[in-house]
Order: structure tokens, then sequence, then C-alpha cells
């Protein structure tokens, strides 16, 4: 009885030891004698030692940092790079089967196409259009990484460092620019001013007595504040009518 007892607690024992457990987010990839059988799904699964053998593959989503990479754009300028790239494995077989680190491979794979995708374009086009050349990096990686069973979910530009001298020069080109444009509303101020000034000078000239009390209604604001002082010139043509009249007279 107790050899059966033995007996009975060497095969739990060997059950136990076979078992291994597969988290909701893995995949299991295992292997027979070698060769690839199949791909274990959640759970307990038996692995019979010497015979088989499983490699556990995390599915979730994976965010990795791509160091910084210097990079000469199209017109000549080195600029330091770095990003983040997302991405997940699809298939569990071919990221064990047809790449030997995919996590490694990934990684260079985004430095390298970064380099390359920087050097394609222009420093103002980086600048202003980073969301365009993330979308062609995360293109070319993830059509590359398809094979190895990864899917490339985002890629997204952390940062651009351009040398100081380059920096001190966009700033004085954007300080020239804000002046332009000042100088450019300004004027177009000063115009549409001279414009309004001319129609209303046109219509006071046009209509009689309107320039008379157009002048009348000027005094009058101005005396509203007692602290100011007025002058009023005759204009020279009334001054012409009194001395034609006093001669008329003889007064």
């Amino acid at each position: 009885m107790t050899i059966v007892w033995v007996f009975i607690g060497f095969i739990v024992f060997i059950w136990l030891f076979c078992l291994r457990q597969i988290n909701q987010y893995q995949r299991g990839v295992m292997f027979t004698m070698g060769r690839f059988s199949g791909i274990k799904g959640p759970g307990w699964r038996l692995v019979i030692p010497v015979f088989q053998s499983m490699t556990k593959v995390d599915m979730r989503v994976k965010a990795v940092d791509v160091p910084n990479q210097k990079a000469i754009t199209k017109d000549n300028i080195t600029v330091d790079v770095s990003a983040v790239i997302y991405y997940n494995v699809d298939d569990a077989g071919k990221a064990i089967l047809m790449v030997e680190n995919f996590f490694y491979a990934v990684s260079q794979l985004a430095q390298t196409t970064m380099r390359n995708v920087v050097g394609e374009v222009e420093l103002d086009d980086l600048l202003a259009g980073r969301e365009k050349v993330s979308t062609h990096i995360r293109d070319i990686v993830g059509q590359t990484s398809e094979a190895w069973g990864i899917k490339v979910d985002n890629v997204e530009l952390k940062d651009v460092s351009l040398p100081q001298e380059m920096e001190r020069t966009i700033a004085k080109q954007a300080e020239a620019e804000r002046e332009k444009r000042a100088v450019i509303i300004q004027a177009e101020g000063e115009v549409l001013a001279a414009e309004n000034m001319a129609k209303a000078a046109s219509i006071l000239s046009a209509v009689p007595g309107a320039l008379h009390l157009r002048t009348l209604q000027s005094i009058n604001d101005i005396s509203s504040d007692q602290s100011n002082t007025i002058v009023f010139v005759t204009p020279v043509e009334v001054l012409k009518a009194f001395e034609g009249f006093v001669k008329k007279t003889g007064v």
C-alpha cells in the first residue's frame, strides 16, 4: 500500500513539474523534439521535459524609446532626433521563429529608419511636419516587421534638437518675420484710413455747408473740455468779403 502512495505521489510530482501556466496576455510557442508544434493559449499547459519546450511571448503593447540619433537633413543640417515606438506581437510563432530577438530587432530597425527618413526631408519640413514624418517611419517599420509577426501601432517623434547656432538663426528669422508682419499690418491700416478720409472729404466737399457743419461739430467736441484753448482762424474768403463790404459802404 505504501508503494502505491509513493507511486501516486511521484506521478503527481511529475505532473506538477511538467505544468506551465500561461497568463491571459501571453501565448506559448510549443516545440516538440525541436520542431514547432503549435501556439498555446492562456491556462495550464503540460510540457513534457526533454521532449518538449515552450517559450512564452508577451502580447501586450510595448512602448520602446528610440534613443537620440544624429541625422543630417536634406539641406545638410545636423539634428538630434529621438522617438518612441508602440508595437505588439501579432503572431507569436513568427516572433520566435523568424527573428532571434524581436525586441532588439524592432529597436534597431526604428533607429535606422528614423535616420533615413530624416535625411529625406528639409529642416523646415521636419519641424513643421512631425506627424507626417512619424507616419512615414511607422509605415516603413511596420511593413518590414510584419514578416516577424510584429504590428506597429504608432511612432511619435519626441524631440528634435538643433545646434545652438541654428537655434539663434531661427530665432532671428522668426523675429524678422514678426517685424515684417507688423510693418505690413501698420501700412495696410494707414492705407485704409487714408481711403476712408479721402472718401469722407469727397462727401463733405460735394454737399454745400457740410464742411462748415463738420467744423462746428469739431469745435463743439473740443469745447467740452474746459482745459482746452480754442484758436479759431477765420477763412481768408470771409475777411475779403468784409473788406469789400467796407469799401462799398465807405465805413
